[in-house]
């Protein structure tokens, strides 16, 4: 039976499992640009071309699916994503990423305080910066305890800030005698009490560790989150993350839910991973027993470990929080920092590392080059610098002397605006300098930090590549500074791979790779740049399993069980809130958001777009085709 000119081949010895046709394939690969048809066979990519080219290739029991003109890339690849720690919380946490409204974010609150139940903290964790409101402010700690008077509320707020309503206060223990810890302030009121705000003053250790103190998932619950958690970046078109570990992520007990999802064969993303010494004092003590017992590349095509870091002693990590002044890291880290590096590089382990700042990038660099005099950089090793917003054109070359590599992400979308308040447009403009990094042949690959402060959708880090604005819209970047779309594409796809050496097998579309892509929404390099973040994937494919379907496609993804608990924001909201393109701009356009975001029309709309209300889909899945 033909699927649009495509008929089952007679006779055909090994047919594809997988073919997706009448697509503008966008290959990322040199060899070949374009295609208008992918099949794959076994998890891998085993023919690209037209129709023509691939209808040998089908037979009785193969699964078509018609593109309908669409855009298919290769699948993304966040070179810099908290995927594990974000999977353990993500069905608990209330996500504002991508909600246009304030008074939307604090109905969404309000709401939630009625389904939570005793015990339980509704917690607000990254993805949102107040630039993103039509009201362009942040909630207020009375807003907090009007929205939920009884339920704990914990709002973090990119590295800077987070507030919390009276409930949380009483639940964290926060008394007019608790000290301040070392790096963060409890703000306090006239009597002495804390008021609800906390501060990253500059460190954010006061942040995170308060939210440590929240109820946490039973391991079951954990495997149900994480689940969600991939399938909710799968709808972005992601197949790959490079996980960053990060604090409160303890090596194994943290890792065991992917590990056990990756035995079962029930990732959708491919992960490669890094760990990061949890303890200061402790750090060569925990690297010493991670040589001795694993190693890089140890894992399979979808887990895998890939290094250390993005910490490997604590008294070398510099801070984010651009509202505050840069801080001075302590006189004589690098002597235990020297032991970490050494350590790692005799034992043939690559790593990743933390570095904000130029002058601790300076630092760092004079240790590598210490010990590249014992022959130990460049060595083969894979190496690289996380963030390096300041990373001057000396470091930069010093860099590529010693084999390293970058990851940025797009920390300015959200945190633009005060680094320009406090270090002036001139400096923004080229914070970070991704184009000088490209210029000098870094490999460098691109991601978003989520999910603490940046929002996990890629697209709106690819927005700030090619546009150079921040989710405000406030212009950082000149033209030079910024990316075409092809090359910011390539750093979140072909650069990601190279971080992890697998180039060879993912990145791009081509035979032999990993059938890993994406049929967009829309087609990125023809939509007008402000809509660039606004595109998802209506069909994601790993290793050639539908993972995600939207659209014309919902329902042929696998299936995947009922998010737990019951009352979970994100079983009632969902995960990023997609809005409506906006069509006006101005102030107009933020009255007209105002005003929508109480209209009972956006919320169907909403639940349209998530998949929660039934609509007419055209087929386009022949059944003869399916297994």
């Amino acid at each position: 039976m033909p699927v649009a000119g495509v008929v089952p081949a007679p006779g055909v010895v090994d047919p594809v499992e997988l073919l997706v046709r009448n697509a503008k394939v966008y290959t990322g690969d040199p060899r070949r640009p374009e295609a208008s048809a992918v099949a794959i066979r076994g998890g891998r990519i085993v023919a690209l071309g037209d129709d023509r080219a691939v209808a040998g290739l089908v037979g009785p029991g193969t699964k078509v699916v018609d593109a309908l003109g669409r855009r298919v890339v290769p699948g993304l690849n966040d070179s810099h994503l908290h995927v594990i720690r974000g999977g353990l919380n993500y069905v608990l946490e209330l996500r504002w990423d991508g909600v246009p409204s304030l008074r939307q974010a604090l109905a969404m609150l309000k709401e939630q305080a009625g389904r939570t139940p005793k015990g339980q903290w509704i917690r607000v964790v990254g993805g949102w910066t107040a630039d993103q409101f039509a009201e362009r402010r942040m909630p207020t700690v009375s807003e907090l305890n009007a929205a939920a008077p009884d339920t704990p509320v914990f709002v973090l707020h990119l590295y800077q800030s987070a507030l919390m309503n009276r409930a949380a206060v009483l639940a964290a223990g926060f008394t007019a005698k608790t000290p301040d810890p070392p790096g963060g302030q409890i703000v306090r009121g006239r009597d002495g009490g804390p008021t609800g705000v906390l501060l990253a003053a500059p460190g954010a250790l006061v942040l995170y560790s308060t939210l440590a103190k929240a109820p946490t998932l039973g391991a079951d619950d954990q495997r149900t989150s994480t689940k969600h958690f991939l399938r909710e970046l799968n709808r972005f078109g992601l197949t790959s993350a490079v996980d960053a570990a990060g604090g409160f992520q303890n090596f194994p007990d943290n890792y065991r839910t992917v590990i056990d999802l990756a035995r079962a064969g029930e990732l959708t993303l491919r992960i490669a991973y890094h760990l990061f010494p949890q303890t200061g004092g402790q750090e060569i003590a925990d690297l010493t027993r991670w040589i001795e017992t694993v190693r890089p590349e140890d894992g399979d095509d979808w887990l895998r470990l890939n290094g250390a870091g993005e910490n490997l002693t604590w008294a070398a990590a510099d801070f984010e929080n651009f509202t505050e002044p840069r801080p001075e890291l302590s006189g004589g880290y690098e002597g235990e920092f020297e032991k970490a590096v050494r350590l790692l590089m005799e034992n043939g382990w690559g790593f990743r590392l933390h570095a904000t700042y130029d002058e601790t990038i300076r630092r760092d660099l004079a240790v590598f080059e210490k010990l590249a005099a014992d022959g130990l950089f460049p060595a083969g090793n894979r190496w690289l610098f996380d963030h390096a917003e300041t990373v001057s054109d000396a470091s930069l070359d010093r860099i590529a002397a010693l084999g390293g590599a970058i990851s940025v992400q797009n920390r300015m979308s959200f945190q633009g605006r005060a680094f320009a308040d406090r270090y002036g447009a001139a400096a923004a403009a080229h914070t970070p300098p991704v184009r000088r990094m490209l210029d000098k042949g870094l490999v460098v690959g691109a991601g978003t930090d989520a999910t603490r402060v940046s929002s996990y959708n890629p697209w709106v880090a690819l927005h700030w590549l090619v546009s150079g604005r921040t989710i405000g819209d406030l212009p950082l970047c000149p033209e030079e500074n910024r990316l075409t779309r092809e090359t910011a594409l390539e750093l979140y796809t072909r650069g990601g791979a190279r971080l992890t050496g697998e180039d060879d097998v993912k990145g791009i579309l081509r035979e032999g790779f990993f059938g890993d892509l994406a049929i967009l929404s829309d087609d990125y390099f023809a939509v007008p740049e402000q809509d660039i973040a606004h595109i998802e994937s209506v069909l994601t494919v790993v290793g050639g399993r539908i993972v995600h379907a939207a659209a014309e496609y919902e329902g042929l993804d696998e299936t995947i069980e009922p998010i737990s608990p019951a009352w979970s924001p994100v079983a009632h909201f969902g995960g990023y809130q997609a809005t409506p393109r906006p069509s006006v701009t101005g102030a107009r356009q933020a009255d007209l958001l105002a005003e929508a975001v109480a209209e009972s029309e956006q919320h169907r709309q909403w639940r349209a777009a998530r998949g929660y209300v039934p609509e007419p889909r055209t087929e386009v899945f022949d059944p003869c085709f399916v297994l």
